[in-house]
């Protein structure tokens, strides 16, 4: 029987199959963005229950729990979570808009569908952690040797995720983690847990084993005990880049196997010749989807210079025409922002934008969203300059800048030039300038006239600050294993130097 649902109003940590409070008795309050208010108190797990959850994982794969059950059983178990994520659509749905804002279609015709789909994809990967049979010789020696390597889990994985999306980054760190036969303990976004506490226990009822998904809801605190803690061996981490910094430094004593997947300030770039229609469309799409709180948005929209101004003009109306509202109401095609430390931060990005003498094209003020919730009107900037700090500096919000550019050289050149490398996109009828600049620009995704299409059959990540590794894809799973070399020597007599 499930105990988390869109009414729940207090829900403890998820350790070892069961519900368990944090040994220290505090909670903390989780906040409806859309109305500003408490809609729940969760316990918050400290350095203890981690330890507590690291020593269950540990001995759950100690003891081959999970590795245990055949191959095609583990596959079959995670195509159940993906079924059953399908049967509980209504509820996530509604648990995910409560906890994020997120708009209530979005989360039932994108979110759950894709996270469904993960689980599905890294259940036909169950079986494919395979090693290979290598050609070996050692010089002088004879000739009868055999070598082989094999594929085999880290161990306890700690997972830690975002915010913007509670289903989906959750599911994809935990579905290549028990594809590769690890175990977990996955600290969820504390503006998000509930979601991620309602995954883990479908994943329960699927038949995940006891103690192979442990989830702990919290605070700073249980994040970095986590990272620090000697017998979590692989760490991933889905947020800020910063944060990602300091994972990094945290990690370093241990040696810990880290992948990041951080921030990202993508360049959309549209050239004369490409549908102007059809880019906008997908422009709007790319930078203003969950409210602009995507780290692959395409906040920097580069135009071409000859179709600027009709270009900035057909984005800023219909920037003017998407409803925002609350995320229960499926006419929103924006929600709120995540919280009132968000509202402020993008509301000061807009100011920043006005002070620097961009010019706004649509939007830029704070919207009533009729509840004391944090809404922000979808905000276009037109004539910004690449230097800007609404050009460079990741907003995580609604708001886009659009910046022209005179060639395919100046494109490249401003595409390229942040720290950042998630994401990009190109627009163009030219297929051989499509391909050039697929190359040219330095980013893990590049979109060529469409944007923010995504499957878990496609390794996502980015280059240069946006992260390590990959998400998605074989890249995903083999960032769970560890490859081991045997060799054996089948001479009568073994080499030997003394």
């Amino acid at each position: 029987m499930t105990m988390i649902s869109a009414q729940t109003t207090e829900a403890d940590l998820w350790i070892d199959g069961e519900w368990r409070p944090a040994a220290s008795g505090e909670r903390f309050d989780v906040i409806d963005p859309a109305t500003g208010e408490v809609t729940a108190r969760v316990a918050n797990a400290g350095e203890d229950d981690v330890d507590a959850a690291v020593a269950i994982a540990e001995e759950a794969f100690s003891d081959r729990r999970w590795l245990a059950i055949s191959p095609l059983e583990r596959g079959r178990i995670l195509r159940r979570i993906a079924e059953l994520i399908r049967q509980h659509h209504c509820e996530l749905a509604q648990l995910m808009t409560r906890e994020n804002g997120m708009p209530i279609n979005l989360a039932l015709f994108i979110e759950i569908p894709l996270a469904a789909d993960c689980f599905d994809f890294f259940a036909s990967l169950v079986v494919k952690p395979q090693g290979e049979v290598l050609p070996f010789s050692v010089a002088g020696s004879a000739p009868d040797y055999m070598a082989w390597t094999m594929k085999e889990p880290i161990g306890v994985a700690g997972l830690i995720t975002p915010w913007n999306f509670p289903l989906l980054m959750p599911t994809w760190k935990i579905a290549p983690a028990l594809a590769a036969g690890c175990t977990m303990v996955v600290k969820p976004a504390p503006e998000t847990p509930l979601t991620a506490l309602k995954l883990a226990e479908i994943c329960h009822e699927a038949g995940v084993p006891e103690g192979v998904i442990n989830v702990l809801p919290g605070l700073d605190e249980a994040g970095k005990a986590l990272v620090r803690h000697p017998r979590v061996p692989k760490i991933a981490f889905t947020g800020e880049t910063e944060t990602g910094r300091h994972i990094l430094q945290a990690a370093a004593p241990h040696i810990k196997r880290v992948t990041l997947e951080l921030g990202g300030k993508s360049p959309n770039i549209i050239f004369a010749d490409a549908d102007l229609e059809q880019a906008a469309k997908s422009a709007l799409f790319g930078v203003f989807y969950n409210s602009g709180q995507v780290c692959q948005a395409g906040s920097r929209i580069l135009v071409e210079r000859t179709v600027y101004e009709p270009f900035v003009e057909r984005l800023a109306e219909r920037a003017k025409k998407l409803k925002v509202g609350p995320g229960t109401n499926p006419r929103s095609d924006l929600g709120p922002v995540i919280s009132r430390e968000q509202y402020e931060k993008v509301l000061r990005y807009i100011e920043i934008g006005k002070q620097e003498g961009a010019r706004l094209a649509a939007g830029g003020r704070a919207l009533d969203g009729g509840g004391g919730g944090y809404f922000i009107e979808p905000t276009v900037f037109a004539d910004v300059s690449p230097s800007m700090r609404i050009a460079c500096e990741e907003i995580f919000g609604p708001v886009a800048a659009v910046i022209p550019f005179a060639d395919e050289e100046e494109a490249v050149r401003i595409a390229n030039g942040t720290m950042y490398g998630l994401a990009a996109a190109v627009w163009t009828n030219d297929i051989k300038r499509a391909l050039r600049l697929a190359r040219r620009v330095k980013s893990g995704t590049v979109w060529l006239n469409t944007y923010q299409v995504l499957s878990p059959t496609a390794p996502f990540g980015g280059y240069k600050q946006s992260g390590l590794g990959r998400e998605l894809g074989m890249q995903a799973l083999d960032a769970y294993l560890e490859t081991k070399t045997v060799i054996c020597d089948l001479n009568d007599r073994p080499m030997t130097l003394f």
